[in-house]
């Protein structure tokens, strides 16, 4: 009877330590299992954006240069004054620009008048001709009569020749006066187009956005290599912001779509506008040429609509040109689409056509096998605690959400986290726990 009891103590203890093994390898197993955040393919409606940051300034903007070259001796506007078209703005000091136009307009008199003696000359000319052709004439009837000799007669005849010889010079010298009239006269009218530029008048109506000289300040006219610049005339009633889209969103974007506008100075306001302008070069940003951001202009113009409320008389334009701005433009709208969160979506190598086996791998391949290697698009299905990776095709996205286009059906659970799970390790089939964000977060931490 001892022998019995201490036979069935042994059993007990033998069977108490099986059972702590075995929780303690369940224990184990269920550890090694990832735990994941998941989420359901549900149908929402998407709007595609493209952000992009950017400077306000007006749609209508006229630099103002002088023409010509010399100092601002009288300036009639201020920065911010209103101006209609033809009002004067400035003088330029005009004095070099008369002597000029009074040294001209002698050299054009001097010019006219050696015209006039050139013209007096071919009449002389003219005159002489005339009597020694009557001349050559009459001894030429002479000498057939034998009245005359012959060297008598070619005397007659070489004055003749003589004649004809100053009529066709003279008539070259009026040609060549006339020239040096015309000549004369561009550079007077030249110089009296100069003498005008010296005053400068508003090209359009608008408000004076930017003065950039002061009375008493020299500047560079267009005949130089780079004008200076003393104003700008904007018309501030229409604004737009110009941004810069890189190469791989420019493709997305089109004339005439939507676009909202944060403006820096208006926080926690939007505005509306719309894609006006779409540049078809580029413009290259950064000095080496390996670190070059190739970006594209855009041009949004700001719908007046949207704020005409804080258009005011003591600030009738709320706009000020160079106030920064961020913009999302609307490029696609999809309503009732399958969708699941952004982050859900991984890429895994497909190397089927190299080896045939699992069509998925993190692993190294071969030689071989890295030439037919591709990424595919796909995403992990949560599916009773294992991960069923699921290739997908995608479509428009917004911040949040990506549409699935095929590779899944509304209902679907997906994997959406911890990033570095989804990215990384899992691997197709790998056990999974799904859990809150708090038990995950804390389980990293």
């Amino acid at each position: 009877m001892f022998r019995n009891k201490k036979r069935n103590y042994i059993l007990l203890a033998v069977l108490v330590i099986v059972l702590v093994v075995i929780g303690v390898v369940r224990k184990k197993s269920s550890s090694g299992a990832h735990k994941v955040l998941t989420a359901k393919a549900q149908l929402r409606d998407i709007t595609e954006t493209v952000s992009a940051n950017g400077k306000i300034q007006p749609e209508k903007d006229v630099v103002i240069n002088s023409d010509v070259a010399g100092q601002i001796i009288d300036l009639f506007v201020r920065e911010g004054d209103r101006v209609s078209q033809g009002d004067l703005l400035l003088l330029i000091n005009p004095d070099i620009f008369e002597s000029a136009l009074n040294r001209a307009e002698a050299a054009l008199n001097n010019a006219r008048a050696n015209l006039s003696t050139s013209k007096a000359r071919l009449t002389q000319a003219k005159a002489q001709l005339i009597q020694a052709e009557r001349a050559y004439n009459r001894n030429e009837a002479l000498l057939k009569q034998g009245a005359i000799s012959d060297a008598e007669f070619e005397q007659f005849e070489a004055n003749y020749e003589v004649a004809k010889a100053d009529v066709d010079a003279s008539e070259q010298s009026v040609e060549a006066a006339r020239f040096n009239v015309a000549s004369a006269q561009a550079t007077r009218n030249e110089a009296a187009d100069n003498l005008k530029r010296t005053s400068l008048y508003a090209p359009r109506d608008g408000i004076v956005s930017a003065l950039a000289r002061e009375k008493g300040e020299s500047v560079l006219g267009t005949q130089q290599m780079q004008p200076t610049e003393i104003m700008r005339i904007s018309d501030m009633s229409s604004m737009e912001v110009d941004v810069d889209v890189n190469e791989s969103d420019i493709i997305r974007i089109s004339m005439g779509d939507t676009a909202l506008l944060e403006v820096d100075a208006y926080l926690d306001r939007k505005f509306k506008g719309v894609v006006t302008e779409i540049a078809n070069a580029a413009k290259n940003v950064g000095g080496l040429s390996t670190d070059q951001v190739t970006n594209f202009s855009v041009k949004i113009s700001v719908l007046k609509q949207s704020y005409e409320d804080l258009v005011t008389e003591r600030s009738p334009w709320p706009f000020r040109p160079g106030m920064s701005a961020t913009v999302e433009i609307l490029t696609q709208t999809g309503t009732d689409l399958l969708t699941i969160p952004v982050e859900a979506v991984t890429t895994r190598s497909d190397t089927a056509s190299a080896r045939g086996k699992d069509r998925f791998t993190h692993s190294a391949a071969t030689t071989s096998e890295n030439k037919d290697r591709k990424d595919v698009v796909c995403v992990f299905r949560y599916d009773n605690g294992v991960a069923r990776l699921a290739p997908v095709e995608t479509g428009i996205q917004d911040s949040r959400f990506i549409e699935i286009k095929s590779g899944l059906k509304e209902g679907d659970v997906v994997i959406r986290g911890p990033y570095e799970v989804v990215s990384r390790k899992l691997i197709n089939g790998d056990e999974v726990e799904e859990s809150t964000e708090a038990e995950v977060f804390k389980i990293r931490r």
